[in-house]
């Protein structure tokens, strides 16, 4: 059965997090993808610990798995040209990530390509979109998330202290590299009815604040912010997360009724449950304290053994090791075994998507800088003399030979 994306042929120039992300979903898709990568300037995920025994970052191993790495200086002219010559050989989806403009001045913007293919799907990734008064501005995940408004009513309302960061890029990877994803393959289906190719403008603080969905229409119908635990989901109510006798923690995400009172008469206070209770934020306060106390009476080992048999919406905090292992983890082959090279394979987690008649393949891990330099421009008629002449110029990148 072919691959779902097998036909779609990529030129991914992103770096660090959310355009590889995004890129290595389609990759695990099958879509035929081509990371290119300044020599000059390579991806700073290629330093982060730990380093795998093949000499490659195991993060960057992961997030530029089944893509072909071409070692490209895009500040010389000749780089240029090979751009265009492979979106003329049909890789007609480019995603970038550079700042507004950046990729113009290169002279591989939109305009410039679409000459070689007016189908050209162009997907731009940044922080702030290619229009308004941010769209020059830097940032980051962080930076994002606390323009959104979402950071706003995030912690506890108790703590003097701000609340830590998201234990994950949730605008990177959430608002970022999902809306790059969705709105790439929706300009490809479009081009499939139309024939029309296009620009498709993500911008991760787009997306962070269109995640504030609940929060917004609060505020857009109500006029009312929200703010740290005054919301059902936020902590205001028993929803929330509770400490284990042996310094654990337990999620209880028992909204409804019949869930509500199956927790209580697990906890041994069934009294807190009342048909019919309204589940808006309304004297929580005084239900919290009570599970408070009883999750703190036992173990975490000994709430598991209570819990693995009821189905109420409740589940231990688990550390990223035993997430990994975890038997449902598992049976979800979760974590695959992705071939390095010499009959070597490496650890990593596997895509989540799940489709009929389609099992994903992983043929190998993020490689060296310029791995497959050679190979992809033989494929455009260069020969081995012209390919060595280049990196001599350090116009293309060539792993070294041992």
């Amino acid at each position: 059965m072919p691959a779902p994306l097998q036909t779609l042929k990529i030129l991914d120039f992103s770096t660090l997090l959310p355009g590889p992300y995004a890129s290595m979903m389609l990759a695990d898709l099958g879509a035929d993808v081509i990371r290119i990568e300044a020599p000059n300037r390579p991806d700073l995920t290629r330093l982060l610990p730990p380093i795998a025994e093949d000499g490659q970052s195991a993060q960057h191993s992961l997030l530029n798995r089944s893509k072909r790495s071409l070692g490209l200086n895009l500040k010389a002219p000749e780089a240029g040209q090979i751009v265009k010559q492979l979106v003329a050989a049909g890789y007609d989806i480019v995603l970038e990530q550079f700042r507004p403009g950046v990729m113009d001045r290169l002279g591989v913007g939109y305009e410039a390509l679409r000459a070689e293919c007016p189908s050209l799907i162009f997907c731009s990734l940044t922080g702030y979109g290619q229009t308004g008064p941010y769209k020059d501005r830097a940032g980051h995940d962080l930076n994002y998330l606390a323009l959104s408004g979402l950071l706003s009513f995030y912690g506890r309302s108790t703590s003097p202290q701000p609340p830590p960061p998201p234990p994950m890029q949730v605008a990177d990877l959430g608002a970022g590299s999902l809306h790059l994803v969705i709105g790439l393959l929706a300009a490809v289906i479009r081009r499939q009815v139309t024939g029309e190719g296009g620009q498709v403008d993500i911008a991760m603080h787009d997306g962070a604040l269109a995640w504030n969905a609940l929060g917004a229409a609060k505020w857009l119908v109500g006029g009312e912010n929200p703010a740290p635990e005054t919301e059902v989901l936020n902590g205001g109510s028993f929803y929330d997360l509770y400490q284990t006798k042996d310094g654990r923690f337990l999620s209880v995400g028992s909204l409804e009724p019949k869930f509500w009172q199956g927790f209580c008469q697990a906890i041994g206070h069934e009294e807190l449950f009342a048909p019919g209770m309204n589940f808006e934020v309304t004297n929580q306060q005084s239900f919290k304290a009570h599970v408070r106390a009883a999750i703190q009476s036992k173990t975490l080992a000994e709430w598991q053994a209570i819990f693995a048999e009821l189905d109420v919406c409740v589940e231990p905090v688990l550390t990223t090791e035993e997430a990994l292992g975890h038997p449902h983890t598992q049976a979800r082959h979760m974590v695959v075994e992705v071939p390095v090279g010499d009959g070597r394979s490496q650890k990593q987690t596997a895509s989540p998507i799940k489709l009929s008649n389609h099992t994903p393949d992983y043929p190998f891990t993020g490689v060296a800088l310029g791995a497959h330099t050679e190979e992809i421009l033989s494929t455009l008629g260069y020969t081995h003399t012209q390919i060595a002449s280049l990196a001599a110029q350090d116009i293309v990148a060539i792993p070294p030979t041992e």
